[in-house]
């Protein structure tokens, strides 16, 4: 079960990164971007980790609020969670 739940979270992850690098070329392209509550949506089910380093390597979205806050947001709620679970 446990390695399951790890496969997971990797895959979104890596989901993840994979679609802020295609945001940040289609961006560059002048083409259709990925909606910013779908790159929202995979931080959201666990996709932070991969969120937060595609972009420090990209350099995409770090400065586009209010996207930056609700980025951030999703980690403090997702990162208390893991806290409480730890805890219980």
């Amino acid at each position: 079960m446990l390695t399951w739940i790890i496969l997971a979270i990797l895959a979104v992850n890596a989901a993840t990164f994979v679609s802020f690098w295609r945001d940040k070329v289609y961006a560059i392209n002048g083409t259709r971007r990925i909606p910013e509550a779908d790159l929202l949506k995979l931080a959201l089910i666990g996709g932070t980790p991969g969120a937060f380093l595609a972009r420090h390597m990209f350099r995409h979205k770090t400065r586009k609020e209010p996207f930056s806050t609700y980025l951030q947001l999703i980690a403090v709620i997702q990162l208390g969670g893991l806290i409480g679970f730890w805890l219980i």
